[in-house]
């Protein structure tokens, strides 16, 4: 329990630096994939603060498995919500042609998350394992999901600093819409991102 507990909050502690970062890093660059980025590491804060929560209240399962119901819901109307907002974005950025600028902040930070999230990821499955949790399960899912979004935003980021191919901070955030998309619906529908409930 413990173990995960230390695990949450270094991931809280990471997500809070990366949102950071990554919103003000897209917000001075006009980065529509980076700001989506940063958006959805709030989400994950959200998340991971639940867990948090849970792992510090684990006495009543009864309790424990309604705010977790809550919780997943909410997050995944967050996630339809900023699947919505790239989507808006990034058509409107390719219908204007509207190019971002060069964002050095933004490649470390999507470069360093390729990097930490797997390792999180791994870390959490083990003591999920361990601790037969569905819900620490489903939070090492997210770190998965974060890893996965961080390659999309480097390949554009890299691709727009290195090329001047203005096209692909735009086409990066339509290729997360998907992804952030399906986690939203299994949240609505009151699942967790790894299918249990």
């Amino acid at each position: 329990m413990r173990q995960g507990q230390r695990l949450e909050y270094l991931t809280v502690a990471w997500n809070s630096v990366e949102a950071l970062v990554s919103i003000v890093a897209g917000l001075i660059a006009g980065s529509v994939a980076l700001v989506g980025f940063g958006a959805d590491s709030v989400i994950e804060l959200v998340s991971g603060a639940a867990l948090l929560w849970r792992l510090g209240h684990d006495l009543d399962p009864n309790r424990r498995e309604r705010v977790e119901r809550t919780t997943v819901k909410i997050v995944g109307w967050c996630f339809m919500a900023l699947a919505t907002y790239i989507l808006y974005e990034s058509g409107f950025a390719l219908i204007r042609h509207q190019a971002p600028e060069r964002s050095i902040a933004g490649i470390v930070v999507a470069a360093a998350a390729i990097v930490v999230m797997p390792l999180l990821a791994r870390a959490k499955r083990r003591v999920a394992d361990a601790l037969f949790s569905g819900a620490m399960h489903a939070d090492s899912r997210q770190a998965d999901f974060c890893a996965y979004l961080s390659a999309i935003l480097l390949g554009g980021l890299l691709m727009n600093a290195v090329f001047r191919w203005w096209w692909a901070d735009p086409v990066a955030g339509l290729a997360m819409v998907p992804i952030i998309a399906k986690e939203g619906m299994n949240g609505v529908k009151g699942r967790a991102c790894c299918g249990r409930a």
